[in-house]
């Protein structure tokens, strides 16, 4: 890992910014460089993860059965959209950060988005409607309900690795 510190911050211009660099080898998936920036003043992060070598546009898409598929590893770069049917979508934006994680940290992530809408929403049919996804979340997170989950990426830094993932062209 390589780290450089002491970097001008983008945001709030203090040279307190570090800088990390991170060959990681994911199974089934190969090398992958992860990038990190972390402001100790103000806080600013960003990260992004890249492929060693590169890809074409890719769209993945799974179908979780189980606890087990919860444990399925997931690599999402800061260019891919995460598709739920019906329940939510992410999008990249200058805020979108790169990562590598598994099925249930997606779904947590998503969780924790719909509960930080539902706390801002004032209309009584946004918070029914983020009500009924988080419960339907869980019910997939305690291995009770079924969901198919989608990753689309122009970059093809993203996978979801698993013999069940359906990848296609995007």
């Amino acid at each position: 890992m390589e780290q450089l510190t002491g970097q001008e911050c983008p945001l709030c211009k203090e040279k307190t910014l570090t800088l990390t660099e991170d060959r990681r080898e994911v199974p089934f998936f190969g090398p992958v460089y992860l990038f990190s920036m972390a402001c100790e003043s103000c806080e600013f992060h960003k990260s992004d993860v890249e492929v060693e070598n590169r890809q074409d546009p890719v769209r993945y898409t799974f179908q979780i059965e189980s606890e087990d598929d919860l444990r399925v590893r997931v690599v999402k770069s800061a260019e891919a959209t995460i598709k739920i049917p019906r329940i939510a979508e992410i999008t990249p934006g200058p805020a979108s950060n790169g990562y590598v994680t598994n099925i249930e940290g997606i779904l947590n992530r998503v969780v924790s988005q719909i509960k930080s809408a539902k706390e801002s929403a004032e209309d009584k049919e946004e918070i029914d409607q983020a009500k009924r996804h988080i419960k339907k979340l869980n019910r997939v997170l305690w291995g009770k309900d079924k969901l198919k989950i989608t990753i689309e990426d122009p970059s093809g830094n993203s996978a979801i690795i698993s013999e069940r993932a359906k990848i296609s062209k995007l």
